[in-house]
């Protein structure tokens, strides 16, 4: 059977039923996904081809910074959804006419827990109401794009150093576990785990 178009000449036919022969008799066409050492590795074109070791070393301290901004990127995020928490939490509402006032609902509710919470021997008196599922926050204009822009940037250098991994180049796998060392290093403290 071939799968070569039918538009095709002869001679292309004629190697697609060579190689579909020898895949019949027991060979195998398809290619072993082991590491490899060659410093001619193409990364990410035809034209971004080490041609020669200073080349190579160029593009492995290239991935070592791309994977250094992936865990920027990653800690950014975590730091700006922090900061949008906050300021979340600092909004002045107003209430409603016809509302309950808050005080009254929590009074009223049987999830509150009256409880004593001292502070340097201060006592006070407080009511812990447990939420039962998260709220939602509103979209807003100054934060949803933002978070879009900084969540496709994130995935953008992820997919990117993924196909670098994904050349099988050991030099450019060490180059990409050596940038997220060093940015985790840097800045790990401040986000999660890289968003995959």
């Amino acid at each position: 059977m071939s799968f070569a178009p039918r538009h095709a000449g002869h001679a292309e036919m004629d190697m697609d039923m060579g190689s579909s022969n020898s895949t019949q008799q027991g060979g195998s066409s398809m290619m072993a996904m082991v590491f490899q050492t060659q410093t001619a590795t193409p990364l990410y074109a035809d034209a971004w081809t080490p041609r020669n070791s200073g080349a190579y070393a160029g593009t492995c301290i290239f991935l070592i910074v791309l994977s250094v901004v992936a865990r920027l990127l990653v800690a950014l995020r975590a730091t700006q959804e922090a900061r949008w928490l906050d300021h979340d939490a600092q909004r002045r509402y107003v209430t409603a006419r016809g509302r309950v006032p808050l005080a009254e609902a929590v009074a009223h509710d049987p999830e509150a827990k009256t409880m004593v919470l001292s502070a340097n021997g201060a006592e006070e008196t407080v009511v812990v109401v447990a939420r039962k599922d998260a709220a939602a926050r509103p979209w807003r204009f100054t934060v949803d794009p933002v978070r879009a822009v900084l969540d496709t940037t994130i995935v953008g250098v992820g997919y990117l150093l993924m196909l670098a991994v994904m050349t099988m180049n050991v030099g450019y796998f060490m180059s990409v576990l050596a940038g997220v060392f060093l940015g985790s290093l840097a800045v790990g403290r401040f986000g999660g785990m890289m968003d995959h």
